[in-house]
C-alpha cells in the first residue's frame, strides 16, 4: 500500500496502517457522516524512515524525538505528502496524530501524542508530520502506554491531515452522560473558536445537557476565559474575547439538535458511545474525531427495597473489581453461588445469579438480580421442617460428611503444586472448588435448624416481653472467629511486654521475628490455623489470603500490642438478665428451657460463621494453583508475570494441552486477550460497580458530616481512622473511629481497638454491624461516602443509634 492514503480510503480494519484516530475518521466518512477530507501519512511511512525505533528498550526517549523531528524525510515519501496535498487544493490543515494502539477500549490515549492546527504550506506540513511522529516517544506518551501494559515496541504512529475548519463554535460531545452514566443523555460542552480551548481545558465552555430527542435539558454558560482561532500565516493565537463577547455566541437550536443526532447515529454505529470533537461554521456542523467514552460509569438502574438490600450485601463482598478468573471460579462456586443453589433448592431463583455484568471479559457493573419465587416454593415448609428436625447445628462437626471433607481437603492442601506435570496441576483448581459442594450440602440440611433455633428465641422473648435482647443473647458462640481473635490477642501479649519484639512486629521484619522462638512458633501455628482467611472479600479467589500476607496479620497483633482490649461479655449479661426474669426464678423447668433455647441460639450463629471459616479453606489451595499456571505461563512466554492469569478464565486455561509450544496463534490470541483485559480494567478503575447513592440513599442528614444505617448502641468520639484495606491494619490505635469502606471477618480483631466504626457499604446485619455488637462499640453502616467525606484526624461523633456521624470538638 501506499506510504500516503486518502482518509475515506480506511475502516476500522485499517487501525494497523491508520491508528486508531484516523481508522475511526476513515470509518466516519465511509458511512457518510460530515467529517473533513484529507489523508494519512500511514504507519508504513513511520517504519520506512524510523527503522528499529523501538522506544527504551533501545533508546531513550528524548533520544528518539530527538532523531525524528530532525529526521530528513525521503524525497519519495515527501513527494507523496505533497501530491496528497495538493489534492486537496493545500488549504490550511489539522495535522494529527494517530498510534496504532489509539482509540481502543481501555486506551483513549487522548492528549497522549501532538496535534498541530492551521497548518499552512508544504514545509510546515513536512515538519508538522515529524513532530506527530516524534511525539510518540514523549515522557508522558511513554508513561501513559506503561500504565495500561501495552509494548512500545509494538506502537506505530500515522499522521492524519485533515482540511482545517475555522470555528465559530466547537468543542467536545458525549453521547452519554459522563458522569451519572446515563445513556439517554447527551453532554455537550462549547466554546467559541476552535475546540482546542476546550479539549485542553483552557475554558469554562457552555455546558448543555440535551434528551434523545436534542431538548435541552440542563445548561451553564460558560465563561469564555479564551478564544482560540486560526490566524493568516497559519497557526493559532489565544485572544481573551472580554465580557461582551464571553456573553455572545451559543450554539444555535437545531445545531445541538444535529449534534445530538449525529451522536446517536455514530454511538450506534460504532456499537458504544462516544466522545466525539465537533465543529460549527457557516451554519453546518462537521465531526473532527470520535472515539470510544472511557471510564464511563454504569448506566442507573430502578432498585425496589428487595434489590436494594441485595445490592447492598452483595456490593459488601465485592470491594474490588472481579477478574475472569474469579468469574470462572470461586464467584460461580463460593459463597454467592452457595446461596443461589441454596435459594433454589427452597424454591427461589434469581437471588444471586447473574448479578454481574461483564463485557468482553471485563467486569463492567453490578446489577442485582431479582428474586423468583417458583413452584418449589409451596414444598419449602416441609423441607425446613424436616431438615430442622433431623439436623442439630450444634453437632454439625460430628457428621460423617464433615470428617470426609476435611480429609479431602488435607489431602489436597498438602500437594507439592511445583512438581506436578501439567496435565495434573491443571485439574487442581477443579479438585479445589469440588470441595465446596460437600459444604453446601452440609449447610442445606442444618440452616433449617438454625433459623428454628432463632425463631423459638425470639417468640420466647417476645412472651417474656424482652425482645430487645435477642441481639446481645444470640452473641455469646463461641465460633472460629472467636478463637483467631483471641489467639491474635495471645500473640499480643509477649509483643506488648517485649520492646524488640514490638519493634520487629511493628516493621513487619520476618527475619527479625524468625530469632524469637517462641513467638515464631506461634505465630506460624496461627498461620496453619487461620491463615486460609480472606483479606478482601469471601467470594473472590484473587486477593491475597492470610497466610500470603502476613504483614497484615502482624498488623493486627500491633493494634492489640498498644494495650490490653477492654474485656465486655455483653451476651453473658444479657443472659444473666434474662434469667433473673421473675416468671423464671418462679419455674426453674422453665427457666432451664429457655437457657437451652439461648444455647441452641448460639449453637446456630457459630454453625454460620464456622461453616463459612471451613468454606474458605480451599482459597490457599485454589489460589497456589492458579499463580503456579501463571508462573508457567510465564516462563513459556505467553504472560509477564504468574498474576497476568487472573485477567484469563479457567476455561482457556484448561484449553491449553502444554504451555511450552504456545507460540504463534494460540499464544497470541492469549496474550491479546491478557492486554486487552488489562487496559480495559485500568480504564475502570475509578469507576465504580454500582452506584452508591442507588445501594445508599442520602438521608436529611441535618448537621451530620455522613449517615447511614444504625447498626449498634451508644455513641462514641474520637478521631477518624480511615483504613482502606487490610495492609492498613497497623494504623489504627485505641479510641480511634474506624472508618472504612467494607468489612469482613478478618476485618474484626480491629473492633477490640476501635472507639466506633463506619462503613461505607453493608446493613445492620453484615458481619461487621454483629461483631461491633458484640464489642459493645457504636456503628454506622451504609454511608455510601463515609471515606470519602471524613478525614484522619477529624474529631467526629458516632451514635449507633441513630445512624449519625456528626462533628465534635477535639
Amino acid at each position: 500500500m501506499a506510504l500516503v492514503a486518502p482518509l475515506g480510503d480506511f475502516g476500522r480494519a485499517g487501525i494497523a496502517l491508520a491508528g486508531g484516530k484516523g481508522a475511526n475518521l476513515g470509518e466516519l466518512i465511509r458511512a457518510g457522516f460530515p467529517v473533513p477530507g484529507g489523508f494519512v501519512v500511514t504507519t508504513e511511512a513511520y517504519a520506512a524512515v524510523a527503522p528499529g525505533n523501538t522506544g527504551p528498550g533501545g533508546l531513550d526517549g528524548a533520544a528518539l524525538r530527538a532523531r525524528l523531528e530532525s529526521l530528513t524525510v525521503p524525497d519519495g515519501l515527501r513527494a507523496e505528502i505533497a501530491a496528497a496535498y495538493a489534492a486537496e487544493g493545500r488549504p490550511p490543515v489539522a495535522v494529527r496524530s494517530s498510534a496504532t494502539a489509539e482509540d481502543l477500549p481501555g486506551a483513549a490515549f487522548a492528549g497522549q501524542q501532538d496535534t498541530y492546527l492551521n497548518v499552512v504550506g508544504e514545509a510546515a506540513l513536512i515538519d508538522a508530520v515529524r513532530r506527530c511522529w516524534a511525539s510518540l516517544w514523549t515522557d508522558r506518551a511513554i508513561a501513559y502506554r506503561d500504565r495500561r501494559g501495552i509494548a512500545h515496541d509494538e506502537v506505530r504512529i500515522a499522521v492524519v491531515v485533515q482540511r482545517m475548519i475555522d470555528a465559530e463554535l466547537a468543542g467536545v460531545m458525549f453521547t452519554a452522560d459522563p458522569v451519572t452514566g446515563r445513556r439517554d443523555r447527551t453532554v455537550i460542552d462549547a466554546s467559541g473558536g476552535l475546540g482546542e480551548a476546550v479539549v485542553s481545558g483552557l475554558v469554562t465552555p457552555d455546558h448543555y445537557v440535551l434528551d434523545p430527542r436534542g431538548r435541552v435539558r440542563e445548561f451553564v454558560p460558560g465563561r469564555r476565559e479564551v478564544v482560540v482561532r486560526s490566524t493568516a500565516g497559519g497557526g493559532v493565537a489565544h485572544d481573551s474575547p472580554g465580557a461582551p463577547a464571553a456573553q455572545a455566541e451559543r450554539l444555535p437550536r437545531d445545531a445541538l439538535a444535529e449534534l445530538a443526532r449525529l451522536g446517536t447515529r455514530v454511538a450506534r454505529h460504532f456499537g458504544s458511545p462516544q466522545d466525539i470533537e465537533w465543529a460549527y461554521a457557516d451554519g453546518r456542523v462537521a465531526l473532527l474525531q470520535a472515539r470510544p467514552m472511557t471510564a464511563l460509569p454504569p448506566p442507573p438502574i430502578r432498585l425496589g427495597p428487595v434489590r436494594r438490600r441485595l445490592a447492598a450485601a452483595l456490593l459488601e463482598m465485592l470491594p474490588v473489581r472481579p477478574y475472569p478468573i474469579d468469574m470462572s471460579t470461586w464467584i460461580p462456586h463460593g459463597p454467592a453461588g452457595l446461596m443461589a443453589r441454596l435459594t433454589e433448592y427452597f424454591g427461589v431463583r434469581g437471588a444471586f445469579e447473574g448479578f454481574i455484568v461483564e463485557e468482553d471479559g471485563v467486569v463492567t457493573r453490578l446489577v442485582p438480580s431479582t428474586p423468583r419465587p417458583t413452584i418449589g416454593v409451596l414444598r419449602a415448609p416441609y423441607r425446613l421442617f424436616s431438615l430442622a428436625r433431623r439436623y442439630d447445628p450444634a453437632r454439625w462437626t460430628a457428621d460423617p460428611r464433615f470428617g470426609a471433607w476435611r480429609s479431602r481437603a488435607e489431602l489436597l492442601a498438602a500437594e507439592d503444586l511445583t512438581a506436578m506435570p501439567w496435565a495434573r496441576l491443571i485439574r487442581v483448581p477443579r479438585q479445589a472448588l469440588d470441595l465446596v459442594r460437600p459444604l453446601l450440602d452440609m449447610r442445606t440440611s442444618y440452616l433449617p435448624g438454625v433459623g428454628w433455633s432463632l425463631v423459638r428465641l425470639l417468640l420466647t422473648l417476645v412472651r417474656l416481653r424482652r425482645r430487645a435482647m435477642f441481639g446481645d443473647l444470640v452473641l455469646g458462640a463461641d465460633t472460629r472467629t472467636a478463637a483467631a481473635n483471641r489467639a491474635l490477642a495471645a500473640l499480643a501479649g509477649p509483643v506488648r511486654a517485649d520492646a524488640g519484639l514490638r519493634a520487629a512486629v511493628e516493621a513487619a521484619d520476618l527475619d527479625r521475628l524468625k530469632g524469637y522462638d517462641e513467638f515464631w512458633a506461634d505465630f506460624t501455628a496461627f498461620l496453619r490455623e487461620y491463615g486460609h482467611r480472606e483479606t478482601a472479600s469471601p467470594i473472590l479467589v484473587t486477593p491475597p489470603t492470610w497466610g500470603e500476607v502476613p504483614e497484615v496479620v502482624l498488623g493486627l497483633v500491633k493494634v492489640l500490642a498498644a494495650d490490653p482490649p477492654a474485656a465486655t461479655d455483653r451476651a453473658g449479661e444479657a443472659l444473666a438478665r434474662l434469667l433473673d426474669h421473675p416468671r423464671l426464678r418462679r419455674d426453674p423447668g422453665r427457666r432451664e428451657r429457655v437457657l437451652r433455647q439461648v444455647r441452641a441460639a448460639r449453637d446456630g450463629m457459630a454453625f454460620r460463621e464456622d461453616t463459612h471459616f471451613y468454606f474458605t479453606r480451599p482459597l490457599p489451595v485454589l489460589r497456589r494453583a492458579l499463580l503456579e499456571i501463571g508462573g508457567r505461563l510465564r516462563d513459556a512466554g505467553v504472560l509477564d508475570d504468574a498474576e497476568e492469569v487472573f485477567h484469563l478464565r479457567l476455561e482457556e486455561l484448561e484449553d491449553i494441552t502444554d504451555p511450552h509450544p504456545l507460540i504463534g496463534p494460540a499464544g497470541d490470541r492469549l496474550r491479546s486477550a491478557v492486554r486487552a483485559r488489562a487496559a480495559r480494567r485500568a480504564e475502570l478503575a475509578g469507576v465504580p460497580l454500582i452506584d452508591p447513592a442507588l445501594v445508599h440513599p442520602l438521608r436529611d442528614q441535618g448537621d451530620a458530616l455522613v449517615s447511614g444505617t444504625p447498626a449498634g448502641g451508644g455513641s462514641a468520639t474520637g478521631p477518624v481512622r480511615i483504613v482502606r484495606e487490610p495492609a492498613e491494619f497497623g494504623t489504627l490505635t485505641g479510641g480511634d473511629i474506624l472508618v472504612c469502606p467494607y468489612t469482613n471477618p478478618s476485618w474484626t480483631p480491629l473492633f477490640q481497638r476501635a472507639a466506633a466504626v463506619v462503613v461505607d457499604s453493608g446493613s445492620a446485619a453484615s458481619h461487621a454491624a454483629i461483631v461491633a455488637r458484640e464489642y459493645g462499640i457504636p456503628a454506622v453502616m451504609g454511608t455510601g461516602r463515609g471515606t470519602a467525606v471524613l478525614r484522619d484526624g477529624q474529631f467526629v461523633t458516632v451514635d449507633g443509634r441513630t445512624g449519625r456521624v456528626t462533628a465534635a470538638a477535639s
